[in-house]
């Protein structure tokens, strides 16, 4: 295989590169903002400021926003399209060996781009937009592969059984589509059919090599990534060793190091500049490949080859330029006249999600005392009313999952939800855990100094729920150490007519749009998949707060970490605060420099 991406790379690999750099700052710095301001005019005329869990069903039921989404889908299939259409047409002209105008490329690629609108073509949006960012394998990265699925989406999903069976069916039911559909993109481009065509052609092209296909392209990409990642290993190798051979010379160690720090960078861009260009020139090698196998006529394409021309001193002094002004930066660091490490002007907080809910029954007086032990800073806790109107800890209205025992909170009176276990589920060594009053859980953070995230569930059947929360609160004075959070707006609304000194939070899974026209909320908090950074910056600008939640994974709580969250919600507070303590007093090229140093 490396002898065919040597041929499908010789010719037109500047062509390549350029394209791809220019499309991914165009995608960056242009159409990004483009359609995100398309996304928000669709809004404006749909009547909609900003989008949430309660609204969002009624935002895309909306007749004119289904019509203007489609529309939208079709202009980002159209731009994705487009750039998948150049890199083809490249591949293809190193295929016949010319080396080809890049301005010959995009002509042919729009004008195949812009026929996504017509019938037999429509499926293409599906299989560009969903299946293959589905898949996450490298091809199509680009403005829409992004898609993710929130983290508390999948945590729910793999907790049961039947959700998770039927996920792994829809994974591999668009696996199965993938594989069948692999090469209509191709044939559409490259043999000027329907994509309805195409699709049955790379159905007939790749049969009984579905398997073989997916693993040789799974393989390449691996083995891409390890020899990537070995190069840069070297070159940090190189930087300690010319470290200590000029550790004298400082102006000379400098230049040498900020050498190999450029040309680190440089791989990299290239790295992700190209990666998506990779994949397809792994799939056109097996395109070509089966076509060779099955005796098909491979179509060629009627391109001119471009000239050459001299190369211009410019590039020359702009890297003179760029070297010099890397080593006086190099230099400044080394000497420690400049500090990268630069504090947040914000203290990121940890919240123990339910308490310690790894180690200890969710909503326990064990889960709560166990996240003091961890060094949380905040404990979420969730509150619902009895049938004799008090207030005690609970996520779920109905017993069933903790305590084995189907009891509705609000068909309960307290004597009898006393009585039940709810720390058996968790493990045995739990067996006689109650259900915690909820006045007694803040008498206890008073007298620990513990804060506590309040979340108030309403079912609908409470009476005065809000303000006999509020009644506890201010009869511990807790006021300035607690925040009163929920999902339905409305509580807020009520807590804040009851109390202008209780900070309230906005609980959401979805935040879009200018959500800070919600008054009631003070601080928001977000399902992570949903945290941005125009969204933090902006709620910072704005005085608010915003919390994360429920963020578990290193990388996830890393990306929170590295957004300015003002409040990580978590399972396991004692891997956010070693992450959040890590991030404040180290970076990661120093840690891998300090790593290989030690071999040395």
């Amino acid at each position: 295989m490396l002898k065919e991406f040597k041929e499908l790379t010789s010719y037109n690999l500047k062509n390549l590169i350029k394209f791809e750099f220019i499309f991914k700052l165009l995608t960056v710095f242009i159409f990004t903002p483009l359609f995100l301001s398309l996304f928000n005019l669709i809004m404006q005329l749909s009547g909609y400021s900003y989008l949430t869990k309660e609204n969002c069903l009624n935002f895309l039921l909306n007749p004119l926003t289904i019509a203007m989404l489609i529309i939208l889908f079709l202009l980002l299939t159209i731009y994705s399209i487009f750039d998948i259409g150049v890199i083809i047409s490249l591949i293809d002209g190193s295929k016949q060996h010319k080396n080809i105008l890049l301005k010959d490329a995009l002509k042919f690629s729009w004008q195949r781009s812009i026929k996504v609108f017509k019938p037999q073509n429509i499926l293409m949006a599906f299989f560009v937009i969903f299946l293959i960012p589905f898949l996450n394998m490298g091809i199509g990265i680009n403005l829409i592969s992004s898609i993710a699925i929130p983290e508390f989406i999948m945590d729910f999903i793999f907790a049961n059984t039947t959700l998770l069976i039927l996920y792994v069916i829809l994974v591999v039911f668009l696996l199965v589509l993938f594989l069948r559909w692999i090469y209509s993109l191709h044939y559409y481009f490259l043999e000027d059919c329907s994509f309805k065509e195409a699709m049955q052609k790379s159905k007939n092209l790749s049969t009984k090599s579905h398997l073989k296909d997916l693993v040789k392209i799974s393989l390449t990409q691996f083995g891409l990534s390890i020899i990537y990642l070995i190069f840069i290993i070297l070159e940090i190798i190189i930087i300690v060793i010319i470290n200590k051979i000029f550790n004298n010379v400082t102006i000379l160690n400098s230049l040498l190091i900020t050498v190999i720090w450029v040309v680190i960078a440089i791989s990299f861009v290239i790295y992700a500049i190209l990666s998506n260009a990779i994949s397809y020139i792994i799939l056109s090698i097996l395109f070509y490949q089966h076509k060779k196998e099955r005796k098909e006529e491979i179509v060629k394409l009627d391109w001119q080859e471009k000239r050459k021309k001299k190369r211009s001193s410019v590039y020359t002094i702009l890297i003179i330029v760029a070297l010099v002004g890397l080593s006086i930066f190099t230099n400044l660091v080394m000497k420690g006249k400049l500090n990268l490490n630069i504090e947040y002007l914000r203290t990121m907080e940890v919240t123990a999600h339910r308490g310690a809910s790894v180690k200890y029954p969710e909503n326990t007086m064990s889960a709560f005392i166990g996240a003091k032990e961890l060094g949380a800073d905040w404990i979420e806790l969730d509150i619902q009313q009895t049938k004799d109107k008090y207030i005690i800890v609970s996520h779920d209205s109905n017993f069933k999952r903790t305590s084995g025992v189907n009891l509705n909170t609000w068909e309960a009176n307290l004597e009898d939800i006393l009585k039940l276990d709810v720390g058996s589920f968790k493990d045995a060594k739990f067996k006689g855990e109650k259900v915690p009053l909820f006045e007694d859980v803040v008498k206890w953070a008073k007298e620990n100094n513990m804060k506590l995230n309040i979340e108030l569930k309403p079912t609908g059947k409470e009476k005065d729920f809000e303000k006999k929360v509020v009644e506890i609160i201010n009869k511990y004075h807790f006021e300035n150490d607690c925040v009163i959070t929920s999902q339905a707006y409305e509580v807020l609304e009520n807590t804040k007519a009851l109390s202008q000194n209780i900070k309230t939070v906005y609980v959401t899974a979805l935040a879009y749009g200018n959500i800070s026209e919600l008054k009631a909320a003070d601080y928001f908090s977000v399902e992570a998949s949903s945290v941005t950074k125009t969204m933090v910056s902006k709620l910072h600008n704005e005085g608010k707060q915003i919390y994360a939640w429920t963020v578990n994974t290193e990388e996830s709580i890393t990306k929170m970490i590295n957004l300015n969250v003002d409040n990580i919600i978590t399972d396991d507070p004692v891997l956010a605060k070693e992450l959040i303590y890590k991030s404040k007093t180290s970076n990661v090229i120093s840690e891998v420099i300090k790593a290989v140093d030690k071999l040395f």
